[in-house]
């Protein structure tokens, strides 16, 4: 178990910060590394080829292989998860007539790009779902068939907190010989991944939520078997000898080794890798084995101590670090904004109270929120 790491950020004592899954906030020394970034582009003359548009890039590309259970070489940058998701559809070409499988419910960037891309290889996109005792991973792996060409999924839904049995799914899907995409945006950093075991196509995860990082910065793995692939854009900096700046217009076809080819545009990222990467390197100092099991903890807390008022801890499968509670009736339709008056931050999806803890919340934050649900209840 991780003690309270609040000194560690940014945080009034009387705010109750339990929104991590809408915003991670930056840890102070990430803030710090950011704000150093902004004034070397005050004096660019400083900026060293070699260490600023590659090295650390690079040390940033490393550090998310290791939260994916990967190589660096596996990993690109990307400005979004949605980026990552486009990348991923233009180098999968399903047949005619198979489904694309996603969640009912699933966050809007992981269906539109599966939409658009069964409208143009005539397949369909089927969307699952459960009953309310059914599990996210029942419901997946009875959807699972001789049908399916893509199986695009979350590692936790974003809107009740169900966590998916990606071996199982990954298993079910090779059989059927389709792909795997995932989108750890609401996991990675917080929930343990087991690449060995999963081995999906595609994965990626937006970096300003759960991995504590800027927004505008994610991270894309990409298979070996795809490394070969097309590019959303065809950038100066993925190409071989790219690191020669006075040789740049000898054009070289070759990209650089591995998922390099797929980075975005200005990928070196002077105002947003170093924040990046300081709270990248504070995750991986906490160890998310521990991580997710500080946060279990908290949320069993924050489940037990809510009880009382009528909010249910009812999603099977829940994940460890999140809880969507089940509001009772009658209900104010503006909960969150009466909370926050009250310096409480968590959201609502649906019926459902989405409370998202992280090292920075303790007891007092606990029985803050309480005492606040109760008033407004």
């Amino acid at each position: 178990m991780i003690p309270s790491q609040r000194s560690l950020f940014d945080l009034p004592r009387d705010r109750i910060y339990l929104n991590a899954a809408y915003m991670g906030p930056m840890p102070k020394a990430a803030v710090a590394a950011g704000e150093a970034s902004y004034r070397g582009k005050a004096q660019p003359w400083h900026y060293d080829i070699q260490q600023d548009f590659f090295d650390t890039p690079d040390a940033l590309r490393a550090q998310a292989a290791r939260l994916f259970g990967a190589e660096a070489g596996d990993v690109a940058l990307v400005p979004a998860a949605s980026y990552g998701l486009a990348t991923a559809a233009r180098n999968l070409a399903p047949q005619k007539r198979t489904e694309i499988l996603v969640l009912d419910e699933q966050f809007p960037s992981h269906v539109y790009v599966w939409r658009k891309l069964a409208e143009e290889h005539g397949c369909r996109v089927r969307t699952v779902k459960r009953s309310a005792n059914q599990s996210w991973s029942e419901a997946m792996l009875g959807a699972i068939g001789p049908a399916t060409s893509i199986v695009a999924c979350p590692q936790v839904h974003w809107a009740d907190g169900g966590q998916l049995d990606l071996p199982a799914i990954s298993d079910a899907a090779r059989r059927q010989g389709a792909a795997l995409v995932l989108d750890l945006t609401q996991s990675l950093g917080a929930l343990p991944f087991d690449m060995h075991a999963i081995q999906p196509d595609f994965a990626v995860a937006a970096g300003y939520k759960w991995l504590l990082g800027p927004y505008s910065l994610g991270y894309l793995y990409v298979a070996e078997h795809h490394q070969d692939g097309e590019a959303l854009e065809e950038n100066w900096i993925v190409r071989d000898r790219a690191e020669d700046f006075a040789r740049l217009v000898d054009y070289a076809d070759a990209y650089a080794p591995g998922a390099k080819r797929f980075d975005m545009g200005e990928r070196s990222g002077f105002q947003l890798v170093p924040a990046a990467a300081s709270a990248l390197a504070q995750i991986l100092d906490w160890g998310v084995d521990a991580l997710c099991e500080t946060l279990a903890a908290r949320t069993a807390e924050i489940a037990a101590a809510t009880a009382p008022l009528g909010l249910t801890d009812d999603t099977p499968g829940r994940a460890p670090h999140y809880l969507a509670l089940t509001l009772p009736a009658g209900s104010p339709p503006d909960l969150v904004a009466r909370l926050a008056a009250r310096n409480i931050n968590v959201s609502q999806r649906g019926d459902r109270l989405r409370v998202t803890p992280h090292l920075y919340n303790d007891a007092d934050d606990i029985a803050a929120f309480v005492d606040g649900l109760e008033s407004v209840l």
